[in-house]
């Protein structure tokens, strides 16, 4: 089953050692009481004690104590811009940034034929099996802009070609079945939304290229060329070493990370590696991380993914045949511990933070938390 699931990262807990990457977790509700008002968090609204007033989670006032150093957040749309002061020239190497895991997940096609597992291609004819795949691949819950929305900057994008496809370049995202949308319409609406929110930095990591075997070179050459007229002079050269001034000042919001040889396009940045646990424990997982976390730093982004991984071998069919529902509902019983421990290491500074379900508890609001002092 895990054979289906073919993103390999080169993992630095061993020299030799590379990981499949699968999904991951969210983070718990966060409850704060200031100035004897107590405001509590949900999925989906919060509750003020006294008022019984209910509002949408995105329009949530948080305030941290004042020893933090944090000022007032509403919402995390605009979260960079509302960064302080002083981290406006620290590098974004040195930034706590949510990501998203399998950022397309969302809009997987039930209909579409089964890209991975190869033993299952055999069988993209039924339904019940598409569906039952289905419902073990979907990470994400909200579209790309919902996500950016939440306060999400790094999007894990896997990029397909179906091979019957009567559009030659044409290209969609996947993860065990394609997407409805294509690749061309998905990056448009996150230009549209990098261009009304200037000083918000998005990292876009490019991957996979499925299907791409046969004519790859030109299917390359069309999409970096179609991703630099799109995104233009927002894109931020690979040789810059990026701070929020700097990207602000010259007014460029967009980092392409592409995992395949662009030597010749200075627009185009090299694949960022991503560390994890390879496991449905979340203390391996935890440990793995803290492996990463406790060598020097590397040079550049990194990616810590917060992702429990199903078994490589038949022990995969004990979570899909004997468990209901689907693979982020039986992930988030792992949350609490995770949250925990992610605020408990924030000493250790990490970078990049994935994870699937985002928009889930208080994912993003606790991973930017951490670029504050005093967490």
């Amino acid at each position: 089953m895990r054979k289906w699931n073919e993103e390999l990262y080169r993992d630095s807990f061993s020299s030799d050692s590379i990981l499949p990457h699968r999904a991951g977790v969210g983070l718990i509700t966060l409850q704060t009481c200031r100035r004897h008002t107590s405001i509590f968090l949900t999925e989906q609204q919060i509750t003020t004690r006294g008022t019984q007033e209910r509002l949408p989670l995105q329009n949530i006032k948080m305030a941290a104590e004042k020893d933090t150093g944090m000022e007032q957040v509403t919402g995390y749309s605009d979260w960079m811009s509302r960064l302080p002061a002083e981290l406006h020239n620290t590098t974004l190497f040195d930034l706590a940034i949510p990501g998203s895991h399998d950022s397309m997940s969302y809009d997987l096609d039930t209909q579409s034929s089964i890209v991975e597992p190869d033993a299952l291609k055999v069988f993209s004819n039924i339904y019940y099996v598409r569906k039952v795949l289905y419902n073990w691949a979907v990470t994400q819950e909200e579209p790309i802009t919902k996500q950016l929305d939440a306060g999400v900057r790094y999007f894990d994008l896997r990029i397909a070609r179906k091979p019957d496809d009567t559009d030659p370049t044409r290209l969609y995202f996947y993860h065990g079945l394609y997407t409805h949308n294509d690749v061309e319409t998905i990056l448009t609406a996150i230009n549209g939304w990098a261009e009304r929110h200037p000083k918000e930095i998005l990292i876009l990591a490019l991957s996979h290229f499925k299907g791409f075997d046969k004519d790859g070179e030109q299917l390359h050459s069309h999409l970096i060329n179609f991703i630099k007229t799109l995104f233009g002079a927002k894109l931020l050269q690979r040789f810059e070493i990026p701070t929020l001034k700097s990207c602000w000042d010259k007014g460029r919001n967009v980092i392409v990370s592409y995992d395949y040889p662009a030597n010749q396009h200075p627009e185009i940045w090299c694949k960022i590696p991503y560390f994890y646990g390879n496991s449905m424990d979340p203390a391996e997982v935890e440990s793995k991380i803290c492996c990463v976390l406790d060598k020097p730093r590397p040079c550049g982004f990194f990616v810590c993914g917060l992702n429990l991984t199903l078994p490589e071998d038949a022990g995969t069919l004990r979570y899909i045949l004997c468990t209901r529902g689907n693979f982020a509902n039986v992930v988030e019983r792992s949350l609490p511990e995770m949250v925990q421990w992610v605020k408990q290491y924030a000493g250790r500074r990490p970078n990049i933070v994935a994870s699937d379900v985002v928009t889930r508890d208080d994912f993003v609001s606790t991973i930017v938390q951490l670029n504050y002092k005093g967490n």
